[in-house]
């Protein structure tokens, strides 16, 4: 019933925040006669203002074009490469005409991003795309808006997330031989689950875990986050949070957790900042600040765009992650596509490194929660650790902006290439091709040049 009310809202509001956004034009509007007056510069502002909090925010675009390599602009090419119902696996191809460039893009070393799938759409981790792009070969798992599966498509939960991340992690190894595993946030606990599983099994598993800003161990440094769900039970979850989906989607009639109230707790965790961030750009608009105003625009448009999470992955987690503890209590059962049901078993991995970033002020994942996977990945030789706290950091600060591009990328980028074999060359293209020209395309340009 609430979502069906909280969806009649935003209808209802529709039209007075259009009818903001063109008023605001027109006091904005050179040819208004009193456009240049400081009132009209309020009103203008005052109805931008009202526009924005008003509209609807729609999913965004990566929309990264090109990236520098050494100085070189390479074009990106994005495109789905696996399509299941509740995510599509996204890459980000690089095409240059510059033979040397293209050279370092072949050597360079595959990565997963396993995004959060916490209220936000893969876009917020655009910036940590960006960053990688000038060193890796990058795929992203996109989640999809719960609201627009159809029922038909199943229900979603967090042993489908697991399977998910074990099926995208054998891709990319089918195509390079292996690969690497960045998760940011929510998705470091699945990830564990996911490469244990593989380990245990005696499946190849990634050259590399990068886990930042997650809740291996939420019992350690608790937030608001955190308590929230220590304080309720799960009855109380399943009663309070979980709606059906209205007609109006493709996913009627599903069980989610809807992205309007998630994003209500994300604005509750600091309304103080967020009253201040608005008046500021009201200000902005004022002053004719349009730099620091853009700035703003691009911030919230992502940080407003929110997904439904389908009920029974949210609950799961729930559970799971941050009341039961599961993982860190050895009691984490999982079931397997096959339907086989397995525990999982951190201390089975052996042959993937591991490094952990936390941020010294991060208020959703707190002081040694990711720092605990050390703690269970026992056999992971210790010269194939390491850990990083990042000061004056906050949650996004360790992947994104520029305490992530000048102190956490470059670790990252390090590590990665530390944990890579030595033979970059892609399994399809040592197969498909004799052995010799197969090497060629793995040295360096002017040694092909030589042999060829």
């Amino acid at each position: 019933m609430l979502y069906t009310l909280y969806e009649t809202q935003r209808t209802l509001m529709e039209p007075f925040s259009d009818m903001a956004q063109v008023m605001s034009k027109l006091y904005r509007n050179p040819q208004w006669p009193f456009s240049e007056t400081q009132v009209a510069h309020r009103i203008a502002a005052g109805y931008d203002l009202l526009h924005r909090l008003g509209k609807d925010y729609e999913k965004p675009e990566f929309g990264i074009r090109k990236v520098p390599v050494d100085g070189v602009a390479v074009a990106i090419d994005e495109r789905v490469e696996i399509d299941k119902p509740f995510c599509e696996l996204r890459r980000f191809k690089r095409f240059t005409d510059d033979p040397p460039t293209l050279e370092k893009l072949k050597a360079q070393p595959p990565v997963l991003i396993v995004a959060p799938l916490s209220g936000h759409h893969a876009t917020l981790l655009r910036e940590t795309v960006r960053t990688m792009l000038t060193g890796h070969k990058v795929y992203i798992t996109d989640w999809k808006n719960a609201r627009d599966v159809p029922l038909e498509d199943g229900i979603f939960g967090l042993d489908s997330y697991i399977n998910y991340v074990q099926e995208f992690i054998r891709h990319l190894q089918g195509i390079y031989g292996n690969c690497n595993v960045i998760s940011v946030c929510q998705p470091t606990v699945p990830v564990m689950a996911a490469v244990s599983l593989m380990a245990s099994r005696g499946e190849k598993t990634p050259n590399s875990m990068v886990m930042m800003g997650g809740p291996i161990d939420a019992r350690r440094s608790p937030t608001a986050v955190n308590n929230l769900a220590e304080e309720h039970s799960f009855q109380w979850f399943e009663n309070n949070v979980i709606y059906r989906v209205p007609s109006r989607f493709a996913g009627h009639d599903r069980p989610v957790y809807p992205g309007f109230l998630q994003h209500a707790g994300f604005m509750a965790m600091n309304p103080d900042r967020h009253a201040s961030s608005h008046y500021d750009y009201f200000l902005n608009l004022v002053k004719g600040d349009n730099s620091s105003a853009e700035t703003h625009r691009k911030f919230y448009d992502e940080y407003n765009a929110v997904l439904d999470m389908d009920a029974a992955y949210y609950l799961d987690t729930i559970k799971t992650v941050f009341q039961d503890f599961s993982l860190v209590n050895s009691t984490w059962d999982v079931v397997s596509t096959d339907g086989k049901t397995e525990r999982v078993r951190p201390q089975d991995i052996r042959h993937t490194a591991l490094l952990t970033v936390e941020g010294e002020l991060d208020d959703i994942s707190g002081s040694g929660q990711t720092e605990a996977a050390h703690g269970l990945c026992t056999s992971i030789p210790e010269d194939k650790r390491r850990h990083l706290t990042v000061e004056g950091a906050g949650h996004y600060g360790i992947f994104s902006g520029r305490r992530w591009r000048e102190q956490v990328y470059p670790i990252v980028r390090q590590f990665i290439a530390q944990n890579q074999p030595a033979a970059t060359a892609t399994a399809a293209e040592t197969t498909a091709k004799p052995a010799a020209v197969a090497a060629t395309e793995a040295t360096p340009p002017a040694r092909k040049r030589k042999v060829a």
